[in-house]
């Protein structure tokens, strides 16, 4: 039994182990498997992101062979014989048409698959005279009207992808083809930017196209014989040899992905490969991504587990101890209670040898009861006086003939009935009830208080032959105390009820005062942009009547003024959304590198300007941390460089710190007192020493100490008067590198002659008559036909009163119009008119939701104040997709 109870050590350690062992191979199993599944859904998303840029850059290219195959021009070259003089001029049409489009290739084609013209013809390798017949774009086109296809071209040997589309003539035959060719290793170079491998396989399993060149032109699955065929006949990948990819899989996952080893081209480690259909016919997006930190997940899960099973079994074993000690405690208890019994047993003798000594003492009094505190009164088993003290008179003030040996208690009691210390009710009842209590025997303790305040404590014990003894103790000042205890703790829980919830209007208060402060400033600012907004797109129109040198560089200088007022209203409205806790943070794992590079190439040539050198150190770190705000961190300490170094050079580099890594921006400028460094990271704080006018507006330090408390990261300064400053921000490290953000879109170009803008039908709608004339002006310049320009009810009058208009075929909307909110206005307009124009949406808030609900809608956006080349290109990408 006692084996039983108590399991031998070694059973103990093995029960540990063997548990500990199934705790860590479970858990290391199930967070393997679902940060395996995350990490497959993540990939999945970023799939998508590809295959979405890569319809996007075709859709660009769709409707270019359209149109031109609507030309006129083009369309009398393929139905009659060409002079050398017609395919010149054909020439120099494709060329100028593929200069404005950025594709590769454009090619006239007749109907007999021989390249008539194409854009080109100044390469030695030009399409000009080559028969295209067995191309399947060619073969397409003819047979159905339109065709596509990629594969790397016979003369210039670079891959692409065609779209061909048919000519027809009055009887619907075929008379010409126009096919342009589309390059596609951009995508290769943005895809560089991931660690990741992205590729994309053909209906052949053929790679095409890869981050890596060494899985460029690799086979999937082994090639059949009808696929051989049809890839020599068509003579897709050239004289390309295309080599087996070796791989093999070690686990399918449920989410459409799998866990593989490639041995060819070598890879190290187990990658996750995800596979999804692109837009494209036919076509499969693939990416492989390292699994490194589902491993790490994995053994921290694992090693959790284990500290979770050890703390169990240390909880186990603790609890087991306590029982035994709860044993020990229970016999010693037993024990103790018998020495007790031995002790009660001892006062029974001592009650009994005072009621001895006061049956022999002559006048009541009991000297062995005078040393008591209390008052002690003793009777017989007839209920007769036996002993007291001087205390129990002294307690009731009893007469001195009232207390003699051998009266009934129940004299004593009708004694005190009289003078009213029994209590209310009637007399002999109350009597009568202490009696009966005295006869039973039963012990018994209470309080009663009399008429002048004092509290006694009434304790009566039984004895053993019979009898009572009764003890009475005057515990009125401890009541007192007590009383005052409670009082003072009421009151003191009261003031602190009420202090909290001074506290709590208080806090409320701030926090509504703090609410409409951040909603006077973001409506201050936007009002303020309103007029910024159509001063800059009065500035854009006027830029067209303004040939002379000097008008020019004023309007450069009013720009400029312009530019600067526009950074310090948006620079109040950071501070206010900071403040207010609504600016949005993305915390991930990103490689520094790539920010640095673009920082340094960004003020690389404003410093240049300036006659400094910027120079940025190498670095290899990952950091966690927003990527959005640390560069508007950084922006802000390379511009202060910029600004205040005369001479010299700016060094923007990394210092190891621990767990974290220290960003530092160094300058050779003036150098800052101590005295103001502790000042330079408030609001309208500005030092003297800049470049000419060039002195800020004393709110880009202030944004930088915002952020950095918002992120939770260190802002720090060192500096030396005629020796330079240094800022830095202290960033904590990260463990996996994640995917760098898209390029920014590229400029627009200034429109053609056959711009989309031509002729356009616009409306403009805006509660600022200054804006609406401007706007007017601007669109006026691009060649657009502006039927309407004013505010929301006009607009309304204007589409549905008795002079009606039909809808236009561009809207410029102002997001907010005193009580009108413009995507409400635009439900209604197209109410009216029974259609959905596109729409741009103007506003000079930095709204998320708004910019999610725009993107949902196909609503085009932009913040004010406009900038007219960026309205300019989202205007014809507008037009162009909704066409």
């Amino acid at each position: 039994m006692h084996f039983l109870r108590s399991p031998r050590p070694w059973l103990i350690a093995l029960i540990i182990v063997g548990g500990l062992v199934l705790s860590v191979l479970g858990a290391y199993h199930f967070a393997n498997a679902r940060a395996l599944a995350e990490e497959g859904d993540n990939v999945r998303g970023q799939l998508r992101l590809y295959a979405q840029a890569l319809q996007q850059r075709i859709d660009r290219y769709r409707t270019l062979p359209q149109v031109l195959a609507l030309d006129q021009e083009l369309r009398e070259a393929v139905s009659r014989p060409l002079s050398p003089s017609d395919v010149a001029r054909l020439n120099l049409k494709l060329e100028r048409a593929n200069g404005a489009s950025l594709s590769s290739t454009l090619t006239l084609i007749d109907h007999q698959g021989t390249a008539l013209a194409a854009s080109n013809w100044r390469d030695p390798r030009s399409n000009v005279g080559v028969d295209y017949s067995f191309r399947p774009y060619v073969q397409q086109a003819l047979a159905s009207g339109k065709g596509q296809f990629y594969g790397i071209g016979l003369t210039t040997g670079e891959p692409g992808y065609f779209l061909s589309q048919a000519m027809l003539d009055a009887s619907g035959a075929v008379r010409g083809i126009v096919v342009i060719k589309i390059a596609l290793a951009e995508l290769e170079r943005e895809w560089l930017q991931t660690p990741d491998i992205v590729f994309a396989s053909d209906a052949h399993g053929v790679v095409f196209l890869a981050s890596r060149a060494e899985w460029r032109y690799r086979l999937l699955a082994p090639l059949s014989a009808q696929d051989q065929q049809e890839l020599g006949a068509t003579r897709q990948y050239a004289d390309q040899q295309l080599q087996a990819l070796h791989y093999t899989t070690q686990e399918t996952l449920t989410n459409n992905s799998r866990i593989v080893r490639v041995q060819q081209p070598l890879e190290r480690g187990e990658l996750l490969w995800q596979t999804l259909q692109a837009p494209e016919p036919e076509w499969r997006l693939h990416l492989l991504h390292d699994t490194h930190a589902s491993t790490v997940a994995a053994r921290a899960a694992a090693i959790a587990a284990a500290g979770l099973w050890l703390a169990l079994s240390l909880l186990v074993l603790f609890i087991q101890q306590r029982r035994r000690l709860w044993a020990l405690r229970l016999r010693s208890r037993q024990e103790l209670e018998a020495v007790l019994q031995h002790h009660a047993q001892e006062l029974r003798s001592a009650q009994d040898g005072i009621v001895l000594a006061a049956k022999k003492a002559d006048t009541g009094l009991s000297r062995s009861l005078e040393h008591l505190p209390q008052g002690v009164v003793v009777i017989d088993p007839q209920l007769q006086l036996v002993a007291w003290n001087s205390r129990y008179v002294e307690l009731f003030r009893f007469p001195a003939d009232l207390l003699q040996i051998g009266r009934p208690i129940e004299d004593l009691f009708r004694y005190n009935a009289r003078r009213g210390l029994l209590g209310p009710g009637p007399i002999e009842e109350a009597i009568q009830r202490r009696l009966n209590h005295l006869r039973s025997g039963k012990p018994h303790l209470r309080e009663s208080e009399k008429d002048d305040g004092t509290v006694l404590e009434i304790r009566g014990n039984p004895l053993p032959e019979g009898g009572f003894v009764t003890s009475y103790a005057d515990i009125t000042s401890y009541k007192n105390t007590a009383r005052e205890l409670r009082s003072l703790a009421d009151a003191l829980e009261h003031r602190i009820d009420q202090r909290t919830r001074d506290l709590a209007q208080a806090k409320r208060e701030a926090e509504n005062a703090n609410r409409y402060k951040t909603r006077f400033v973001a409506a201050a600012v936007h009002d303020l942009l309103q007029p910024l907004n159509a001063a800059r797109m009065f500035l854009s129109a006027l830029r067209g009547h303004v040939h002379d040198e000097a008008g020019q560089q004023l309007s450069d200088h009013v720009e400029s003024a312009l530019m600067a007022q526009d950074g310090i209203l948006n620079s109040l409205l950071d501070i206010a959304r900071m403040e207010a806790g609504q600016l949005q943070v993305h915390v991930r794992d990103f490689a520094l590198a790539p920010l640095l590079d673009a920082l340094v190439r960004e003020f690389g040539i404003l410093a240049e300007s300036h006659g400094l050198r910027l120079r940025g150190v190498p670095t290899h770190y990952i950091v966690r941390t927003d990527e959005a705000l640390l560069r508007r961190i950084l922006q802000n300490f390379l511009s202060n460089a910029v600004r205040y170094t005369r001479q010299g050079r700016i060094l923007l580099g990394c210092r190891f710190d621990g767990d974290h890594l220290r960003i530092e921006v160094h300058d050779q400028g003036p150098g800052i007192p101590e005295s103001l460094q502790g000042e330079i990271f408030e609001e309208f704080r500005r030092l003297d020493e800049g470049h000419g006018n060039d002195r800020g507006a004393g709110l880009g330090l202030a944004i930088v100490e915002r952020i950095g408390r918002v992120l939770g990261h260190q802002i720090g300064l060192r500096s030396q008067l005629g020796r330079g400053s240094v800022f830095w921000v202290r960033v904590p490290l990260g463990d996996v590198a994640a995917s760098q953000t898209a390029p920014p879109p590229p400029s627009a170009l200034e429109p053609l002659d056959d711009s989309p803008l031509r002729a356009c039908r616009c409306w403009c709608i805006d509660n600022d008559p200054r804006a609406c004339d401007a706007m007017r002006a601007l669109l006026q310049r691009w060649d657009c036909d502006v039927a309407f320009a004013g505010g929301p009810q006009d607009a309304l009058l204007a589409a549905s009163g008795d002079a009606a208009q039909a809808a236009p075929q561009l809207l410029l909307l102002d997001v907010r119009m005193g009580t009108v909110y413009g995507p409400h206005l635009y439900a209604r307009l197209c109410q009216i008119w029974d259609a959905k124009p596109p729409v741009i949406l103007l506003s000079a808030e930095r709204d998320e939701v708004l910019r999610q609900e725009a993107a949902e809608h196909g609503w085009g956006l932009l913040a004010k104040p406009v900038r007219a080349p960026a309205l300019r290109a989202l205007m014809s990408q507008m037009l162009l997709r909704h066409q």
